[in-house]
This record gives C-alpha cells, structure tokens and sequence, in this order.
C-alpha cells in the first residue's frame, strides 16, 4: 500500500429501505432508494479498497449487521467499524480520533459521491505530508471529504450539518485553529433528484471509474 499508515473512514448507513436517501424516495420508492445506496457504496468501497491506497474502514450505522457491510467486509477486505454519537458532528469526530489512535492520517468520506475516486484520495493523501487538513469541496456547499493527521474535534461540533456553508464553516474554524488547509477539486453528492438524473446520464456513459 501507497499510505499503510493512513486509513480511508467511509461512513454508511445499512440501505433499509424506508431508512436511505429519504429526498429521493418520491422519485424512486423507498426500496429503489435503497437500491441506489447499495450501488453508491459498492462501487465506492471496491474502487478505494481495490486501489490499495490505504487501509479502509467503513463506520456503519446503525451497526456492521448487515449483509452488504459483511459482504464488502469479506469480499474488499475492509474493516467494519460502529459508528458512534448522537448526530454525524459526534460521530464523525469519534471515528477520526479513534482511527488516529491507529493512524497517522485519516480521510473522512461519505458514501454517496460518485465521482470519489482513488486520485482524488491520493491526492489529499499526499497533500497531508505538507499540510493540517485537507479540504474536498461539495457543489451543495458541504463536503465530500476532509482530511486530518491529529484530533480537532472543534471541526464537528455545533455544525448545521446539511446546509449549504457547512464547508464554509469548516473552512474558517481550520483556519481559527492555526491549521494549514489544502484544498481538493469540487466534487457533488447523490442527493436530490437532479442528481440523480446527472448520475443516470454518467453511468450510461461508462464514465465512473471502477
């Protein structure tokens, strides 16, 4: 591996229908969202674990129960994790102080951008030897991906999490925090239904890399 003392988080919820992709379930129904959320995050698991980067963990919820967790679990070689806290600030900021316990660098992603790929972590990977934090822009003003070599809970807390200066926010408090801050390209997350003909199109063209 390029980066064995780094480790990819990619947080997931268990596709239950009815539980996944809620903005998306008047286009597609509840299983058929389900469905989607399958399909983002294997596609997204075996391109990261199959690079062969880092170490890949993927933080479940509501726990690592469920048959695609265990399947991506024996099939990619990825290790399972719960997440943990009462909302994504908590869990998200428990999750990278655990893995940096284990670890020198951690990536923080999400499992619904379908244009995350092994460059673009590579690339935040690399720019960690020289920087803080690393920052992955979303087109919705959140982000797809944050990068950090020590704990900085400050990053998570109190955070409108959903809202479109969520990235904004996070910007200014890693500069509050003295940490220097590299950013990646803009990348957009599978939420809307907008999205998901943007998707459809793309997918048609065979232009995800697998």
């Amino acid at each position: 591996m390029r980066y064995p003392n780094a480790r990819i988080l990619i947080f997931a919820k268990a596709p239950i229908p009815g539980q996944v992709k809620t903005r998306l379930i008047p286009t597609l129904g509840p299983a058929g969202a389900a469905e989607l959320a399958r399909d983002l995050l294997e596609r997204l698991v075996r391109r990261l674990a199959g690079a062969r980067l880092a170490p890949v963990e993927l933080w479940c919820s509501p726990d690592p129960g469920h048959p695609l967790f265990r399947d991506l679990s024996e099939s990619a070689g990825v290790a399972l994790r719960t997440q943990r806290g009462e909302d994504l600030g908590e869990r998200l900021s428990a999750a990278a102080e655990d893995a940096l316990g284990r670890a020198e660098a951690v990536l923080l992603v999400g499992a619904d951008i379908p244009e995350l790929d092994a460059d673009y972590c590579a690339s935040a990977l690399s720019a960690l030897a020289d920087f803080d934090a690393v920052l992955g822009p979303a087109e919705d003003g959140g982000y797809v991906l944050l990068g950090l070599k020590a704990p900085a809970p400050e990053l998570f807390t109190d955070m409108p999490w959903g809202g479109e200066r969520v990235a904004a926010i996070t910007r200014g408090r890693i500069a509050s925090l003295g940490l220097r801050c590299s950013e990646r390209a803009t990348l957009w997350d599978l939420d809307r239904p907008e999205d998901l003909l943007r998707y459809r199109r793309i997918d048609a063209l065979g232009d995800f890399r697998e």
